[in-house]
């Protein structure tokens, strides 16, 4: 381990994990420790560029490179550890969460490559190995706080297998859909089996142990093998016996760049409601696929988020032959290969990938659905490096317009005080904006290899193409905002040292002009 990482509390963390190595992995130990130096640094370069993105410090760095968005990127972090750039700013936890980022992602350089999958599903996990240190914004995209080493060995995405475990629930306690028949052996009669993550199942079972106790909860015998995706909480299930895949999202009460990854009732009741809204809106945007939530299910005890499940579609079966799906948040690792063989060159590629990407989730703004377009939620599907279709995943985090949905005559039933129903049209635009604009396309166009302001120039005629078609009042409104001198950022490390939920702040827009 080279000097730099000896001193401080980096150091502690890294001396705890390599005890546990020492007695779990010591094949493990050489790898974790040279890769110490460059995860500490690809934290930190990421820690260094949102402070300055955010205007939390000033940054002269004439060795920078500035991109859109506000956007900065500096070629070293300057510090011996990522934490000494907060300088005065007092933010324990938040320091914590960044020296678990970088322990978290010097155990994952350290653990074998992606293998490709077979089927689609297991291709596009595969892929997602590939986006090594995370959330291509954010510092803490490897922070796993909650876990200790152990558990990021059994569970983490590298693992490539993990289990689900199963609790049977009294009927009367239970809420929503009844997923038993995931479980492979026999229910108890009055009970339903509801799926848990095997590390929360152990969490569940001593924070409610008097729900066991007095037999509103039950153990069961027998369990899934599943494999981690890189959000985690996400399982691919084993094949059905038609061979089609699901996957299932369950909560796990770890933190995970800024949020704890447990599931709201809300969440469990809204995704196959909002999935059947979607898929009346999207019957006429074939080159939308959507992986919908076709079932969910919550326990509404303590506080109502841990045991809660969402059964999602995959992709097995439903992608012609030579269609190749490939994870959003790959492609940066990736586009090289597509660009070659679309074979009209990185612009053209990028008109196409464009004209595929943000045609369809505008028209939805529109009617007002602003779908969460991140790369981690979007797999694109190529076929020979062209842009085919999109197929979308995760609604959770999508926005809705109801007044706007209601004048296009659409309704959804929400669940009372869900975050997703909005009256604010800018609060809608927002969510499609910092998602589609900024950091899904924003890291497109830096991977393109073109010059920055030929390869917005290409995005906005492709924006303006698509409204030139829509003639209400709400598609103007919409142009004239993602077009604005300035447009909002998610500011993802205010949002730590806040700890207040989403927070905004402007910044210059290349597409305006």
């Amino acid at each position: 381990m080279t000097s730099h990482l000896t001193a401080g509390r980096l150091a502690v963390a890294v001396a705890h994990t390599e005890a546990a190595l020492a007695v779990h992995a010591p094949h493990l130990i050489a790898g974790f420790l040279d890769n110490l130096p460059h995860a500490a640094e690809t934290v930190g370069r990421r820690l260094r560029g949102a402070l300055a993105r955010e205007g939390l410090v000033t940054d002269d760095d004439p060795d920078a490179t500035r991109y859109a968005f506000n956007r900065v990127e500096f070629a070293r972090s300057g510090v011996a550890e990522p934490v000494d750039l907060l300088g005065g700013i007092d933010a324990p936890a938040f320091a914590a969460e960044l020296r678990n980022a970088v322990v978290n992602l010097a155990i994952a350089l350290a653990r074998p490559g992606p293998v490709r999958g077979g089927d689609p599903d297991e291709a596009a996990i595969a892929g997602e190995r590939l986006a090594i240190s995370g959330h291509n914004l954010h510092p803490c995209g490897r922070t796993r706080l909650g876990w200790d080493t152990c558990d990021v060995l059994a569970h983490d995405l590298e693992s490539g297998s993990t289990r689900i475990r199963f609790i049977a629930v009294r009927d009367d306690v239970h809420l929503g859909d009844d997923l038993s028949t995931l479980h492979p052996g026999d229910v108890p009669a009055g009970y339903r089996a509801q799926p848990v993550h095997a590390w929360q199942h152990e969490l569940v079972v001593k924070r409610y142990a008097h729900l066991f106790a007095d037999g509103t909860l039950r153990e069961l015998d027998g369990h899934l093998d599943a494999v981690p995706t890189a959000a985690l909480r996400t399982l691919l299930l084993p094949p059905a016996a038609d061979g089609s895949r699901r996957y299932l999202k369950v909560s796990l009460d770890i933190q995970v760049t800024s949020t704890r990854r447990s599931i709201s009732v809300a969440s469990t009741r809204n995704g196959p409601a909002v999935s059947t809204l979607l898929h009346r809106l999207v019957a006429g945007e074939p080159s939308l696929l959507l992986m919908a939530e076709t079932a969910g299910a919550a326990v509404p005890v303590g506080s109502g988020r841990d045991l809660s499940a969402i059964l999602r579609e995959g992709l097995t079966g439903r992608l012609a032959p030579g269609e190749e799906a490939i994870p959003g948040s790959a492609l940066p690792h990736r586009l090289a290969e597509l660009v070659h063989r679309h074979g009209g060159g990185p612009a053209a590629w990028l008109h196409d990938y464009a004209r595929l990407l943000l045609p369809p989730l505008l028209r939805l703004a529109v009617h007002g659905v602003a779908l969460e377009a991140h790369l981690q939620n979007c797999l694109p599907t190529f076929v020979d490096g062209r842009p085919h279709r999109l197929a979308l995943r995760d609604f959770a985090g999508l926005r809705l317009h109801l007044p706007r949905l209601a004048a296009a005559g659409h309704h959804v039933d929400l669940w009372p005080g869900s975050v997703v129903g909005t009256d604010d049209p800018a609060v809608m635009r927002a969510k499609l904006g910092y998602t589609a604009f900024q950091a899904h396309l924003g890291e497109i166009v830096i991977h393109s290899g073109l010059p920055e302001a030929e390869a917005w120039r290409i995005v906005r005629d492709v924006v303006d193409e698509t409204y030139a078609a829509l003639r209400s009042a709400e598609a103007r409104a919409d142009h004239a905002a993602f077009t604005a001198p300035t447009v909002p950022h998610k500011a993802l490390v205010r949002m730590r040292l806040a700890d207040q939920g989403d927070i905004y702040i402007p910044v210059e827009n290349p597409l305006h002009g």
